[in-house]
């Protein structure tokens, strides 16, 4: 069973969908794990609920991205972890961490890529008024969203639809779509 951890920024719905799917049994992994840039996420308190340990950091109190990305991987390799599960984690990923973990990283994206890449990918495609939008599972390499696509599921934006509402049903998707690609992944 490999041992994973799960970069988050937010409120880790990601996160607990994962962790669903381990409890199930669909998803062979131990979360070993949770690293979140802020000390305020909902991410924080759905990994102590669960008993998964957390590395949590403010980015401002290091000299820069080396220094905190440097102490990322030591926690990391303290716990043996094999793979990194980005979800929603809002910082891009430096060389420290892609060279110890090599095509071992992956994100999830809310739109297809390479369309709306970087923040408010749902927002960005609600007000292009493109018809067909969706999920982007993806390895993570030095770019914003650019490495080589694993999944992708699309989403169609109905009319009426508001920006919330598309939301919602992008992360309905996500919740199912993140763990049967890790499935697949870490198999």
């Amino acid at each position: 069973m490999k041992k994973i951890a799960i970069f988050a920024s937010g409120s880790g719905t990601n996160l607990q969908s994962i962790v669903d799917y381990i409890k199930q049994g669909t998803l062979q992994a131990e979360i070993a794990l949770v690293v979140c840039d802020q000390p305020g996420a909902f991410a924080i308190e759905r990994a102590k609920k669960e008993n998964i340990p957390t590395f949590i950091f403010k980015a401002k109190d290091y000299e820069n991205k080396v220094a905190f990305e440097t102490e990322i991987v030591k926690e990391l390799r303290e716990r043996d972890v094999e793979f990194i599960v980005l979800a929603g984690y809002m910082r891009l990923i430096g060389e420290t961490l892609l060279s110890a973990y090599s095509h071992k990283i992956v994100n999830i994206h809310p739109s297809l890529l390479p369309a709306f890449p970087g923040k408010d990918a749902i927002g960005q495609a609600f007000n292009a008024g493109v018809k067909i939008t969706g999920v982007t599972i993806h390895y993570v390499d030095e770019g914003m969203d650019t490495g080589p696509i694993i999944a992708q599921q699309a989403v169609d934006i109905l009319d009426g639809d508001t920006r919330d509402t598309l939301q919602v049903r992008i992360q309905d998707t996500e919740h199912w779509l993140y763990p049967d690609v890790l499935r697949k992944i870490l198999a």
